[in-house]
């Protein structure tokens, strides 16, 4: 199935954010705009989800198209 869709890939983002890398980001130094660093990890992550379900969902319906 990920031969045909490879476009799939796109949601293992979220989960590499997540849960792949927390144990990479859990530090409390440093701190960035006022925030621990795994805080402002998990704000970036949060906000690229929408972006890799929509990449997604594009080339999906780009597929379906052809």
């Amino acid at each position: 199935m990920l031969r045909r869709r490879p476009q799939l890939l796109w949601l293992l983002v979220p989960f590499v954010l997540f849960l792949g890398a927390v144990p990479f980001v859990n530090r409390v130094r440093p701190v960035l705009l006022g925030l621990p660093f795994l805080f402002l990890w998990m704000i970036a992550a949060t906000l690229l989800t929408p972006l890799a379900v929509w990449l997604t969902h594009r080339a999906d319906r780009r597929g379906e198209r052809r």
